[in-house]
């Protein structure tokens, strides 16, 4: 008979558990997770679970009169009786207030194993149950905001941008974002996440707040007159822009009032360029350095460096020289840089930052999931996500924190905005979150990982609105490497491997996914073989770039049938994929049963 296993501590699934603003005048005020295998899964006859349900533990309930009911002795010898008749590990660990035994399977059962116990104790006439010890996970919790049901965009399921899910994982926390904007204006649901920043605006008549730059970084409110900020502009209200544009990202979150921050769990440095009519490269040049830790000729060095910067502003022209060598500085020092595409519903390729290199450019979408009407578009778009659209109704734009004030400082409140202004501190909070949850990620692969994981967008965006549909749970679970139920394309035709000959192929074709393969793609092989050391194995994308899977190694045990991970989010999922199988070495053959891909 097998001793009984020690207690095992690591953690199971469990499949039944689960430079000028770019933004519309506010429209209203409103005051307001190579994968492990699964352990084997316990049969749905006469238990509580359901098919398929993982267990590594069972929960077995005697009927009232049974001796096992009242005595470990008699449990523990019946767990042995079991294990005796099934040639399993079966060890009786404790027992439960129920009065109910619970016994713990061997150290990797199998399916069929785990049956045949399960199968033993249901013959028992003393038991009246068998079911898994389920490991439980915490769920999110809904924020008790009193405006969180007016922030479609973080939840509805046909255009937000899935974040409750994410926040079972991360909130943010460690990371600080730079929001490089018009400053900040004082509100208490975004006071507890605000560290220093600074106020870079050199010039006074930009400024408004009568000095030139200086460690405050408060927004005195950026209002002019018709005319004063060009021929035939009218006259504008202050918009206290970077205080709506932070509180997506970071506002408090469970503190009942007020709205949910994406990344609440976040800092939020206000690092002030945009004044009066708007700001200058100059400035914003010198934010995006001293935001992202680099120095600046005469600003004290920054005691919260940014790991994303979020700059929702842009103007027309060309990328220039000056501003792609500061975004490349911050890149370089690790920082992701997050941009607005622009709102003049034209090609992003002619605004500025939107067309630089090294930035991630955003997209606005409306509660349909389809472009914004406003919404910049084009291929230096790399993703979207909720701008909002408040033509038929405020309510469709995009909530956050604010003040009443229309030229200085007034009461708080929060407003509906509209604006790819609004959509970019969605994807700075989604970078925040990865950041958070893998801070060893580079901006690259922050980058990657968000297109990789986008869905298709609902509606529709005429021009490119880069990979999709940003989602934040599934980006978040895909850098942390949990497991996910992607979609599954693969080939079930044989493929005879020919002994010490050229390598044969096996195509899938992929379609209907959206952007770049993730970058923890799944490749499932099955291959049968006498002498597995002697094969090559590699994955050919659409575009033929090949990674290995296996070399030729000095290895006699047989078949090949295992699932790969592969960093494949450089490539176009779309398209024809291939399985490349070569026997390297004479004396034995074998056949390619089966492949998959699983996105």
């Amino acid at each position: 008979m097998r001793t009984s296993p020690t207690l095992r501590r690591k953690l199971i699934s469990v499949a039944a558990v689960s430079a000028a603003l770019l933004t519309a005048a506010p429209a209203s005020v409103a005051v307001a997770q190579e994968a492990a295998p699964f352990p084997a899964a316990v049969p749905a006859a006469r238990t509580e679970a359901a098919p398929g349900t993982p267990a590594e533990r069972l929960i077995v309930g005697y009927k009232s009169g049974a001796t096992e009911a009242k005595s470990n002795k008699a449990a523990a010898a019946d767990a042995a009786a079991k294990a005796e008749k099934t040639g399993e590990d079966v060890g009786f660990q404790r027992r439960l207030g129920t009065g109910a035994a619970l016994v713990e399977l061997g150290t990797d059962p199998t399916r069929a194993s785990v049956a045949d116990v399960v199968a033993a104790y249901e013959a028992d006439p003393q038991v009246a149950y068998v079911v898994p010890d389920r490991l439980n996970k915490p769920t999110a919790v809904t924020p008790n905001d009193t405006e969180y049901t007016k922030q479609w965009d973080l939840f509805e399921s046909t255009a937000g941008m899935n974040v409750p899910a994410a926040w079972d994982t991360t909130t943010g926390s460690g990371v600080t974002v730079a929001v490089i904007d018009t400053g900040y204006v004082a509100h208490s649901d975004l006071a507890a996440n605000i560290v220093g920043g600074y106020d870079f605006i050199s010039d006074t008549a930009v400024s408004v707040d009568g000095n030139g730059r200086d460690s405050n970084p408060a927004d005195p409110g950026d209002w002019y007159n018709a005319g004063e900020c060009g021929a035939g502009v009218p006259a504008s209200t202050s918009s206290w822009h970077g205080t709506h544009v932070a509180g997506t990202i970071a506002a408090a979150t469970h503190n009942g009032k007020g709205i949910a921050g994406i990344a609440y769990g976040a800092k939020i440095s206000p690092v002030r360029v945009l004044g009066k009519c708007g700001g200058y490269d100059s400035d914003i040049i010198d934010a995006i350095t001293w935001a992202s830790g680099g120095t600046v000729s005469g600003v004290p060095a920054n005691a919260n460096v940014a790991k994303v910067i979020n700059m929702s502003l842009g103007g027309g022209g060309a990328c220039s020289t000056a501003t792609q060598s500061a975004i490349n500085g911050a890149v370089n020092r690790g920082t992701s840089v997050v941009v607005a595409a622009g709102n003049e519903n034209t090609n992003a390729s002619g605004s500025s930052p939107a067309n630089c290199a090294n930035v991630i450019t955003v997209a606005a979408t409306n509660r349909a999931g389809s472009r914004a009407s406003y919404s910049n578009y084009g291929t230096v778009v790399d993703i979207a996500a909720p701008g909002g659209e408040t033509r038929t109704t405020t309510a469709n734009g995009i909530l956050s924190t604010l003040n009443s004030g229309t030229k200085t400082p007034s009461s708080e409140n929060y407003a509906y905005y509209q604006g790819t202004s609004m959509a970019t501190p969605h994807v700075a909070g989604l970078a925040a979150l990865m950041k958070s949850a893998v801070p060893a990620l580079t901006p690259a692969q922050i980058e990657s990982a968000i297109k990789a994981n986008a869905r298709p967008l609902p509606g529709t965006c005429s021009g490119g609105c880069g990979a999709g549909l940003a989602d934040a749970a599934k980006t978040v679970q895909a850098v942390k490497g949990g497991t996910s139920t992607g979609t599954t394309f693969s080939s079930t035709t044989a493929v005879a491997i020919p002994d010490n000959a050229a390598a044969i192929e096996s195509p899938i074709t992929v379609s209907g996914r959206s952007g770049n393969a993730p970058s923890a793609l799944q490749v499932g092989v099955d291959i049968t073989h006498t002498y597995r050391g002697d094969l090559v194995i590699d994955l050919v994308a659409p575009d033929g770039s090949t990674y290995r899977l296996k070399s030729a190694a000095s290895d006699s045990a047989d078949n090949v049938n295992t699932t790969y991970t592969v960093n494949a989010s450089s490539e176009t999922a779309n398209g024809t994929w291939k399985l490349r199988v070569q026997d390297t070495a004479a004396q034995d053959t074998g056949t390619l049963n089966s492949w998959k891909l699983t996105f």
